[in-house]
Formats: structure tokens, sequence, C-alpha cells
């Protein structure tokens, strides 16, 4: 299907009313699930050892002022005031401020950037010039001449990916088995241990099985549920407000805060662990923008759930506050009142798709091993399932629920894992206030320092609780930080490999036109991941078969930091050498966020893209033209063949020109040879065509019509002798485990397997 006519209007044209109210009640099935289903567990986990009611209620009110500040300034003030605001053409997460940060300072990794890129129109946003400050400037040249400042970044947007991806899995088991604790009210203790787990795990199994479907069907159909839940919550907590305690509306206050630490003291500081869980659920608003839209997380959050979130709290503050037994009163007041497991489930559903939203941008960005990634949606872009990403997830939560088999120690592994990407989004948040909006550092300190300080405070709380369950997500995110770190290390080097070994443009002009051997009929595409130059690939296929294919096409699909790429910038086009000798280079811009198309449609916009470039060479020399560095060619950018109508067309078997051609006056180029496939190229009549543009179209049309292959390099990496201990460790053991494991480039680049032909090379890095 053609997803990309859907993917690009999201974020730059004005939505309607209409729209925006739709895309915020599906936000609240998605985004919100896991921040409003945190009362099931919020109270039961900071009461749960470290302090104790007393008759005078300073803990519940103390613990409750908390609550309400954690959520003011934190999910309300930080997130939807100022960190939404920092997306990245409308994509959100940890990645997305860290691509704006490569584009903005130059820190990024990515091998094969060009300075044509920099010209792409989401590369930069409207008014952004040179820093306004000299320390601004500063910073930004810091940044840029220090490697070890460069990786220091990278690694802490990984550290802030991986806690992401934990928190994936921790959310749903504690979301599920919180509210399956409730069941504990209808039958005896010695029987509800023995069933508790098992129903957690076949609810989490159902739940990691629905994921297939996509956000759009999930959030429709979770969404009246979140709305049931809010409702309940709501009524039940201005119910016990006015049954229980009327003025409990007085915790809000700063002071009962102090009041709760002066009297608990270190019970009270390690009680915030529990507190903290209040707030799970916030980094979703940002790694979720992706699938709606700024504005409509910030209608249904500020008008529907903040409001709703307050009142539950007090009114579950209030009935505490007169009823001292939590272990048994607790549980009455709440559980049996609200269709609690239904809204655990929905709670899990907004870390699952954050999760798949930042493995694709990992992946994109070279920092994460190929994966099947599958587009649930042909309107909206960011709408992505992800399979084994899926399974791993649930396998690991099954894990966490049958080894903890305790709210508690789930609570102290999520929290921790929820605060770490907190503290990782305000440091990047710092340096974007900075670097992008060019604000004031006095602006950033301010914010790092605000935020921050809350943060350290929380992160302190749930670090000391290491032993009882916070490793977790500490292994969780270790593991999946030296397999990030270690892919990334090796494609790096892989790239460096390449461009050291790449053959000469003298050599390829001495063979000659035919290049010294036999050309066949057919389009010949070499992958390749470099940008200029000739891979060493090439000449070692050259040199061990005796023909090829009459064009050759150096093709490099990459990745740019930015969400997306216009359908009229995909694709760079250049000539190498001569007219005659039928070689060109195509380079196809993917965004992070970006679909890519079906074999069919790509081949036939790689083919248009190519012809286009033919026919224009000469009578629009400068238009869209790029000149590149050292020795390599002009490039020029061209579009998809939906995006120049009043240029080249091409039409292949039963498409029919007359009734496709448009306004503009045509005629058709024929091959003269009968072909298996039929292919016609449909140009304009004016201006006059050069023959020999004519018949290099011709020669291209009849090379498609014979088909198309597809030259892989099928590389395997060896450290060369004298490397360290650890580097023959990573590249021989970790990096070659990962890419035997991993999807190939087969799969990756959506070629048909029987056109595919891949060569094996030994890289010795």
């Amino acid at each position: 299907m053609d997803l990309e006519s859907g993917v690009y209007g999201n974020p730059v044209k004005k939505q309607s009313w209409r729209t925006i109210l739709t895309l915020a009640y599906q936000s609240l099935g998605v985004v919100y699930g896991d921040l409003s289903t945190s009362p099931l567990y919020v109270y039961k986990s900071t009461f749960a050892e470290d302090i104790q009611h007393s008759e005078t209620n300073e803990e519940i009110y103390g613990v409750l002022s908390f609550v309400f500040w954690t959520l003011t300034l934190v999910p309300l003030l930080k997130y939807v005031f100022i960190v939404l605001r920092a997306d990245d053409n409308g994509e959100g997460g940890t990645f997305a401020l860290y691509s704006l940060l490569c584009r903005h300072a130059r820190v990024s990794f990515l091998p094969s950037g060009q300075v044509a890129d920099e010209e792409l129109s989401t590369y930069k946003k409207d008014g952004i010039g040179p820093p306004d400050t000299s320390y601004g400037s500063k910073l930004k040249s810091t940044l840029e001449k220090h490697k070890v400042l460069q990786r220091v970044l990278l690694i802490l947007a990984l550290i802030g990916t991986c806690m992401v991806i934990g928190d994936g899995v921790l959310t749903p088991a504690i979301s599920v088995f919180s509210a399956v604790s409730g069941l504990e009210l209808s039958m005896s203790k010695e029987h509800h241990k023995y069933v508790e787990v098992p129903i957690a795990c076949v609810i989490l199994v159902c739940l990691f099985a629905l994921q297939h479907y996509g956000t759009h069907r999930v959030g429709f159909m979770f969404a009246p549920i979140v709305i049931t839940w809010l409702l309940c919550i709501s009524v039940i907590g201005v119910y016990n407000i006015f049954h229980w305690n009327p003025h409990v509306y007085q915790a809000l206050s700063p002071y009962y805060m102090y009041k709760f630490l002066k009297k608990t003291q270190r019970g009270g500081w390690m009680s915030l662990g529990g507190i903290l869980l209040c707030i799970t659920g916030s980094e979703a608003m940002f790694a979720d923008l992706g699938h709606f839209s700024q504005l409509s997380i910030q209608i249904a959050f500020t008008l529907v759930v903040y409001p709703s979130l307050i009142l539950a709290y007090m009114g579950q503050a209030a009935y505490l506050s007169k009823h001292h037994m939590i272990e048994s009163d607790y549980r009455i007041g709440f559980y049996v009142s609200v269709p609690a497991i239904l809204a655990a489930v929905v709670g899990s559903q907004a870390i699952i798709t954050g999760t798949f939203s930042i493995i694709k941008q990992c992946s994109a960005l070279g920092c994460f091993p190929r994966v099947k990634i599958v587009h649930t949606s042909s309107k909206i872009h960011g709408q992505i399932y992800i399979p084994e990403i899926n399974w791993i997830l649930m396998l690991l939560c099954l894990a966490v629920t049958i080894g903890f088999r305790d709210t508690k120690r789930m609570g102290n592994a999520s929290g921790l894992a929820v605060i770490t990407v907190m503290l990782v989004t305000t440091c990047l948040m710092s340096l974007v206030i900075v670097l992008c909006w060019h604000q004031s550092v006095f602006l950033a300190v301010c914010f790092i320092f605000f935020f921050g300080t809350i943060e350290a405070l929380y992160f302190s709380a749930s670090l000391i609780k290491f032993l009882e369950g916070a490793w977790v997500p500490i292994a969780l995110a270790f593991i999946f930080l030296i397999v990030m770190y270690v892919w990334h290390y090796g494609t790096l080097k892989k790239y460096e490999y390449d461009v050291q070994n790449k053959v000469s443009i003298n050599w390829i002009l001495s063979l000659g036109p035919s290049l010294g051997i036999v050309r066949v009929r057919g389009i010949g595409l070499i992958d390749t991941g470099l940008v200029s130059g000739i891979p060493a690939i090439f000449s070692h296929f050259v040199t061990n078969l005796p023909a090829f294919h009459q064009v050759l096409v150096f093709l490099c699909i990459k990745s740019v930091p930015v969400p997306y790429v216009r359908p009229e910038e995909r694709f760079l086009v250049g000539r190498i050498g001569p007219k005659q000798y039928r070689l060109y280079r195509c380079i196809v811009r993917y965004g992070y966020r970006d679909v890519h198309k079906d074999d069919l449609d790509f081949e036939k916009d790689l083919v248009c893209s190519i012809a286009e470039f033919v026919r224009s060479e000469k009578t629009e020399p400068n238009v869209g033209s790029v000149d590149l560095d050292k020795d390599d060619e002009k490039m020029t950018v061209v579009g998809t063949s939906s995006t120049h109508l009043e240029g080249i067309q091409v039409y292949e078997d039963d498409e029919n020109p007359a009734k496709m051609a448009g306004p503009s006056e045509l005629r058709e180029i024929q091959s003269p040879v009968k072909p298996k496939k039929r292919v016609r190229f449909v140009v304009p009549e004016s201006p006059r065509m050069d023959p020999s543009t004519r018949d290099e179209l011709r020669e291209l049309m009849e090379a498609r019509e014979a088909g198309m292959a597809f030259i892989l390099g099928h590389s395997y990496m060896r450290a060369k002798r004298g490397s360290s201990l650890i580097k023959k460790l990573v590249i021989n053991a970790g990096y070659d485990f990962l890419r035997r494991n991993c999807r190939g480039p087969t799969y990756a680049l959506n070629i048909p397997h029987a056109s595919t032909l891949e060569v094996g090379m030994m890289y010795y890095v």
C-alpha cells in the first residue's frame, strides 16, 4: 500500500478542531492509560513499610501534598507546557531531542552525512539562525570540538532509551498485577497466592497479542475504558472527600510536605520511591507525540486526566484518613468500585507504544539492530508494530511477574526506570534551550536546577531500594545499552573500512565504457553505504565475474537526522563518469520515522528519478543541483514519481498513460524490442530533447524491461591483528552475533529475494 501519501501532512499542515479532538480522544486510550492507572498502587507502595499511619494523619496529608505537587510540576508544568514544545517536526522522545541537538551542534555520529542533507526542508525549523548568546556559541563549539563530549551525549540518549524499554517491561507487570491483587477480597489468601500470578500472566499474554492490530484500533478500543475509569475515580474521589473528610483539601499546601519529612525523616525520604509512581507514564506524553499532536495531548491531559487524578488521590487520602488499617480497608475502598483490571491493561498500552516508537528511531539512526517494522496505519505514519520487540517485552514481563510476585518490589523497579528517563530528558532539554531555542544559559541552568533537583530527590529514594527490586531496570538497561553500543560501534567501523578501501573513479574510467567486461541487458543496483566513491565490493565483483548489466546504479539508502524527508526531496541522483558509461549514483534519504515503500513502488520511483535526472540534466542544469565535496560528482535533488507530474513519468504493463498523463503535452518513448514486461517513458513535448538524451532514456527503458538485480555486500567483520581484547570481543563475538541474528539488509530494503545477489567480503577493522 502507498503509505507515503498520508505521511507528510500531519506535522506540517494546520489540523482542524475535529481532528485535534479525535486525536485527543484516541490519546486517552494510548498515552494516558499508564498515568491514569497509577492510583492503583501509589498509596499501597508508599505505605508498604517505610512509614505508618498515625492518628494525626500527618503522613497521609504529607503524601497527598507530595503527590499533588509532583503531578503539577512534572507532568503539567515540565512536560505539557515545556518539553512538548521541543518536538522534532512533530516527533517526540529521547531520540527526537538528540536528533535536534545533532543538527544544531553537529554532534551526530551518523557517518554518511552530507552538506546536501542540510538543505532538506525538515532539517531546520523556522526562525533558527546563529546563536544569540556568546555562551551558547561557546557551548556549541565545545561540543563540536570534543569527541568525548559527543560520545557522552550519545550514551546519555541511549541510557534514556534503554530505560524506556525497561519501563516497557515493568509497567505492564505492575499495572496488571496490582489490579489482579484486588481479587484477594473474594477468596481466601491460601487460594489467592496460587491464582493471582497465573491470571496476571494470561492477561499480559492477551495484551501483547493485541499489539499487531495497531495504535489506531487499540486507541479507539481502549479510549472508552480509560474515560470510564477516569469518570469512576473522579466520582468516587468526590464522594470520599465529602463523605469522609471535606477538609482534605488543606493537604494541598506545601507546608504538609515539610511536616511529613520533619516527622518521618529517613523513612519519609525512602517512601518517596512509592510517591514517584504517581507520575509513571508522563514520559509517554512526549514519546508518543508522533502518534498524535501536541495540542491534542495537551487538551486531554489538562482538561481530563489531571483533574481526575487530583480528585482520585484526594478521595483516597480522605478515605484513608478515617481508615488507618490499610491492608483491609484500602482495597475495599478502591478495587470493588472500579473496573481495575481493564484499566490496568490500558495503562500498559502507553509504554508499549512508546517502546516501539523509540526502537524504530534507534534502528534508523544506526543504534539498534535491524528489526521488522510493520506500519499499522496508512494515514498516520508514526503508528507501528515491531513483532520481535513485542514478544521479547512479553517474555521479560512474564519473567518479572513470576519472579517478583510482589507489587512493592515491582514498584521499586518501575520507579527507578521512570525517574532515570526523566532525568535524561531534563539534561537534554537544558541543551535544547540553549542550542536550539537560543535562549540564555541562565534559563537553561534554572530549568535543570529546578526540575533536576526534584527528580534527583526521587532518584536517590529509588536507588536506595537497589536490592529490593530496583536492580531490574539497571540490569535490563545495561544489557540493551551493550547491544546498542556494540551495534553502533560495529556499524561505524564497517563504514570507516568502506571509506578507506573505496575504489578510485580513475580506475573505473581506465576500464573504458564497457568496464572491460560484457554488458548484458538489465539494471544492476549495487548496494553501498558510501555517498561518494566506488565501493570495494564492486571491484571484487568485476574481477571475479566476466559480465555486468548495461545500466549500473550505485544505490545508497541512508537515514538522516530528521523525522521524515518529503517525497520531492527523496532522491539525490548523479552521474559517474561520461554519459556512455551508463553509471549513476542514487542516494535515497529517509528520516528516522519514514515509511520504506514496497519494492515495486521503490523500483519504479528509482527508475523514474534517474530518467528525470537524465531528461533535466541539460535543460535545467542549475535547478536543485548540489555540489558535493572532493572527487564526487554533481548531485541533483529529484522527487518520487508522484511529485513531478509535469516531468517524466514511467508506466508499466497495463497502465494507460492517456488516462494518467495530466494536462501537459506528452509523448511516449517506446522500446523497439518486444519485452516480457512493457515499460513506457512519457516525457513533456518541450523543450526539444537532445538525441543522445533520447537514446539514453531508451536504453534505460530497455534495461528496466529486462529486469533489476540487487547486488548486496555480505560482510564478515573481524578485528585486525594487534587489536585489544575488548575490541576483539566486541567485533568478533558481539557484533557478529547481532549481525547473524538480526534482520538482514535484504528484508530491511524490501528487496525481492529472487532478484538478490550477495557478494561475500571479509572486513578487517
